[in-house]
């Protein structure tokens, strides 16, 4: 497709509208990559699949497609048999949501009604209800894996938990001590290097048997872990290591389990890209009061009241082209201002929309060659 004709009729100025009224990245990347075809087939394909998605949208409303993201990454580490991290779990849930989503969106048709272009794609997807439950189950947030992924993490909680108020318990009790409080900068907990420790003043370190972790900028404050606790924060460590022990063993296990079903996620975020973009074009058309165009093959011309996209709606004015039928050749005149351009133009952006599978802003039943 020659460039400079598309850029001269505006074509990428449709497109970049079109991309708007996609949901996900991956939509707006088919629709920036959406050229007009030649092939009367696929024209007519997509022609129908922009009717039919807009006959659903005036029946049943938007569909949504958020959740869905980019899962390549992901589905190539997962080829490798690596494991993924909380994140990207979550962004299969994600997908995985949309296709229920989908499937409820696409089983809303009327039973009685003929089958659309649509049904095949919907009806392709797969439902992987399994895999979501599991990730939900395990994964709150992209930094936060819940106590019920497992059993032995709910453990490890629970006693990280108890140590913890041990050790607060103690370190609260020096702190609030009389006796110590003039020895102490502050009556505070603090930590330090991942330990807990109490601010101590400089001339009374002595005073405090432990280790010292920090010390404030002046050098007047130590930050000291009384030995009272260093079994506790020991405890406490090995406890963090056992967790994110776990926390690795939980993310490999549900990765194992998404591995089994990467052509299915891979055939899943297809359909939903595909689906994103036939509905933007539907969207589109809505938007602009677009019609489908009837296609001729004997060179024949028919708009009726045609309205070019870019241009204010309430302010364009409509026109009507015939060409190819009583006469092949139209010429068009009129003084400057007056037109021409944006009449030839309209003719031009509409047959590159129209073999782009997009709606014309038209009436019905306008013919374009």
């Amino acid at each position: 497709m020659n460039q400079k004709v598309l850029n001269t009729l505006e074509y990428d100025k449709v497109i970049e509208r079109l991309k708007a009224y996609a949901t996900t990245e991956l939509g707006k990347a088919a629709c920036e990559k959406l050229e007009p075809m030649t092939d009367e087939p696929e024209i007519s394909l997509a022609q129908e699949q922009t009717q039919d998605a807009l006959t659903r949208l005036y029946k049943q409303g938007s569909i949504s497609f958020f959740g869905v993201q980019d899962l390549g990454a992901s589905l190539k580490r997962l080829k490798m048999k690596g494991t993924l991290s909380a994140g990207e779990l979550l962004e299969i849930a994600g997908l995985l949501e949309a296709v229920k989503n989908a499937l409820a969106y696409g089983a809303q048709r009327d039973d009685m009604a003929d089958a659309d272009s649509l049904d095949s794609v919907f009806e392709s997807l797969v439902p992987m209800d399994g895999l979501l439950k599991d990730i939900r189950h395990c994964i709150i947030s992209p930094e936060e894996i819940s106590d019920d992924a497992s059993s032995a993490l709910k453990d490890i909680r629970r006693n990280m938990k108890l140590t913890n108020q041990k050790i607060h318990s103690q370190l609260t009790a020096m702190v609030s001590s009389s006796s110590n409080k003039d020895m102490l900068q502050d009556a505070l907990v603090t930590m330090r290097n991942g330990r807990y420790c109490i601010p101590v003043k400089q001339e009374y370190r002595g005073q405090f048997k432990g280790m010292i972790h920090d010390q404030s900028s002046s050098g007047s404050t130590l930050f000291i872990e009384p030995m009272a606790v260093v079994t506790l924060n020991n405890q406490l460590k090995e406890l963090e290591g056992q967790e994110q022990t776990e926390i690795e063993r939980i993310l490999a296990l549900l990765s194992e389990q998404a591995s089994y079903d990467m052509d299915s996620l891979a055939q899943n975020q297809k359909l939903l890209v595909q689906l994103d973009f036939i509905f933007a074009k539907a969207k589109y058309a809505k938007d602009y009061n677009g019609s489908k165009p009837i296609f001729r093959e004997d060179g024949v011309i028919n708009i009726k009241q045609g309205r070019h996209p870019l241009l204010d709606p309430k302010k364009v004015v409509p026109i009507n082209v015939s060409l190819g039928d009583a006469f092949s050749m139209l010429v068009i005149t009129g003084p400057n201002t007056g037109g021409k351009t944006v009449s030839l133009k309209t003719v031009g952006l509409f047959t590159l929309m129209g073999q782009a599978g997009l709606h014309i802003p038209a009436l019905d039943r306008s013919e374009l060659a």
